[in-house]
């Protein structure tokens, strides 16, 4: 099937050979669609790219050797050589990058939508042995002198260089004289590195789990090692400290108001409670003594109204030693809690 494609065997019934060969009489071009833009001097062709680039689009890596379909026309002449250009599409992005050809370096030059991935140097440089360009192979070739000097200069060169050539070989052999030792050496240190690798990415990876973290760890080092070691993590107050800070707050803290408006504190309702479990004033205590009439009796009438008049003062007077005791103690801890003056109200709701 494919032979007779390509030789176009099979001809029509209507074909008529007046008109001329069987592409013009069906109206199509030998080459079929890789001739569909020939009007606009533009050939479709399979290009091989011929050296490593980036695309502009996508910024990804396109290797040697990669195939495309491009468009390829003719832009110049170099001397009687013509100069073409290759358009193709990225086959990663819609990004189009155009490459033409360099006769005069034997090179292609990108002109657009990629950028080379610069391979390239000079072999001067490393001691490789560099050919000779054209023109001086021309001059070697017309010029006799030109030629003894150029092979006393290359004389010279071997010799300068003959010491460095000896080390080379001298340790290649040492080195590769027995390449299977040579190999199974290489191959120990390759495991070696490889379990240090993986036992490293295990304990980094358990730490960054155990972190919630997703991030890259650096390897460790001796100056890490050593600054760890220095470093104690240890809290700044013990356990009984910290208790004893939180139970001071707690009393110290504002727990309800009182009926005087001032905030009452627990340390100042622990001290009223104790207060309040005090016995009360009474006149034997104060060393009140009641009075006698001259008779050396008393009336049943003056001694109950006295007694009234006595068991008031009695009570004013124990009101005015809780006052003055309340006040010392506010004045005692006036730092620590403030406490509410019940005597004014005690006070008031006698009277």
């Amino acid at each position: 099937m494919g032979e007779r494609k390509g030789q176009n065997l099979y001809y029509p019934p209507d074909y008529d050979p007046k008109v001329g060969g069987l592409n013009k009489f069906q109206g199509t071009h030998a080459l079929r669609e890789r001739a569909r833009k020939l009007h606009m001097g533009i050939l479709i062709i399979r290009f091989e790219m011929p050296y490593n680039i980036w695309c502009d689009g996508c910024q990804n890596h396109i290797g040697m050797g990669v195939r495309y379909n491009a468009e390829k026309k003719k832009i110049g002449m170099y001397y009687s050589t013509p100069v073409y250009q290759f358009r193709m599409k990225c086959h990663l992005c819609d990004n189009h990058f155009e490459i033409k050809t360099d006769p005069g370096n034997l090179d292609y030059v990108i002109v657009s939508g990629a950028r080379r991935q610069e391979n390239r140097w000079d072999p001067t440089e490393n001691g490789q042995i560099v050919p000779e360009t054209k023109e001086t192979q021309k001059r070697l070739f017309d010029d006799a002198m030109f030629k003894l000097e150029h092979k006393t200069g290359d004389v010279d060169l071997s010799k300068l260089d003959k010491p460095r050539l000896g080390k080379l070989v001298g340790r290649n052999e040492t080195v590769w004289k027995d390449d299977y030792e040579a190999n199974c050496s290489l191959r120990r240190i390759f495991r070696k590195r490889r379990k240090e690798l993986e036992e490293s990415a295990i304990s980094d990876g358990l730490l960054l789990n155990k972190s919630s973290l997703d991030i890259n760890l650096l390897p460790e080092n001796e100056e890490d090692r050593n600054l760890a070691s220095l470093l104690a993590l240890r809290p700044s107050r013990s356990i009984e400290e910290s208790h004893k800070n939180v139970r001071n707050k707690i009393l110290n803290s504002p727990a309800l108001p009182s009926s005087s408006g001032l905030i009452t504190s627990f340390g100042g309702l622990k001290k009223e409670e104790s207060l309040s479990k005090n016995s009360s004033l009474t006149r034997n205590i104060l060393g009140i003594t009641v009075k006698r009439n001259k008779e050396g009796t008393t009336d049943l009438c003056s001694t109950e109204k006295k007694a009234d008049e006595n068991t008031k003062e009695d009570i004013k007077l124990s009101d005015k030693c809780k006052n003055n005791n309340n006040r010392e103690m506010l004045k005692e801890n006036r730092t620590i809690s403030l406490v509410g003056d019940y005597g004014s109200s005690g006070e008031s709701s006698d009277g």
